[in-house]
């Protein structure tokens, strides 16, 4: 893996840790599923015009758009729909912790779906960070401080699902679209769900179009979810999603860093020990040489 993959990888994982943050600032002005269908829409709409503008092609094929579809149900539909739940029930620094256990899940799907296999080290490194974000997200877990944490943890573990599955899918389908238009495509298709159950189940009508609210909006859409993804999908295209994805054990370090400065969370001695195992984590996922290194 090159510097500048690294670079990259580390870029996308401080922008990622900044959703659960903005979402809760932003649930302040607009029922859950009605702003995780703006944030896709807008995120979808935005990278179709900059792919357009570049002239990238649009996806042909029907498996194409079946894979795409997939993707779209899982990283989209099923992601945003935990995510933003979760945001109710969970502070954003625990939530940003456990829902980066979904290298775990997709680890799993890519042996069975990509036939990526880690040896002993990268074992031992997935092991190692899950028990660090275990161990930082632990004072939480016990914690009594806020109502129905049980049911946050639920939403988030959906929306690690979906997270995982969908990338497994994007995996697939580097090397045969453009990375740009795919992501593009599979925010549009992952918000229509949304869109229709936020007019069955909400009141569209209380959506407060403040100037606060459509700053946060774009800033979310655009930096912290348009872009990440395109750097994503464009690095799996030279990268095993395993090794890319322990990247995602960097995620709650950042977290809590926001959640620190923004929310007053503050690290327990087991927390700071997790941190260290995380990174130890990473390193030794990196030292591994997948059976299919792309």
């Amino acid at each position: 893996m090159t510097f500048g993959t690294v670079l990259r990888l580390v870029a996308v994982m401080a922008l990622w840790a900044s959703c659960f943050p903005l979402i809760t600032v932003g649930l302040g002005f607009a029922p859950h599923l009605a702003f995780a269908a703006t944030r896709a829409s807008l995120a979808g709409v935005g990278l179709f015009v900059v792919a357009f503008l570049l002239g990238r092609p649009v996806p042909r094929g029907a498996i194409t758009w079946l894979l795409i579809a997939v993707a779209g149900f899982g990283t989209t539909t099923l992601g945003f729909i935990g995510m933003f739940h979760a945001a109710e029930f969970v502070s954003p620094g625990i939530a940003t912790i456990i829902a980066n256990a979904q290298p775990l899940l997709a680890a799993l799907l890519g042996r069975i779906v990509l036939d990526e296999r880690l040896n002993s080290a990268g074992q031992l490194g997935f092991a190692v960070g899950f028990a660090g974000i275990v161990a930082i997200a632990w004072p939480g877990i016990l914690s009594n401080e806020m109502p129905e944490f049980d049911l946050g943890i639920g939403y988030i573990l959906l929306a690690a699902t979906g997270v995982a599955s969908g990338n497994v899918v994007m995996k697939r389908l580097t090397g045969g679209v453009d990375a740009a238009m795919a992501m593009a495509f599979q925010f549009l298709i992952g918000a229509l769900p949304l869109v229709v159950l936020s007019l069955l189940t909400e009141d569209v009508s209380a959506i407060a179009w403040s100037g606060e609210f459509l700053a946060v909006t774009a800033i979310l859409a655009l930096l912290v979810t348009a872009l990440p993804y395109w750097l994503w999908f464009a690095t799996l295209e030279s990268t095993s999603l395993n090794r890319a994805n322990a990247f995602a054990f960097l995620t709650p370090l950042i977290g809590i860093g926001i959640g620190a400065a923004f929310f007053a969370e503050r690290l327990d001695w087991i927390q700071f020990i997790g941190v260290g195992a995380v990174l130890v984590g990473v390193v030794l996922v990196q030292l591994d040489v997948p059976k299919n290194s792309t």
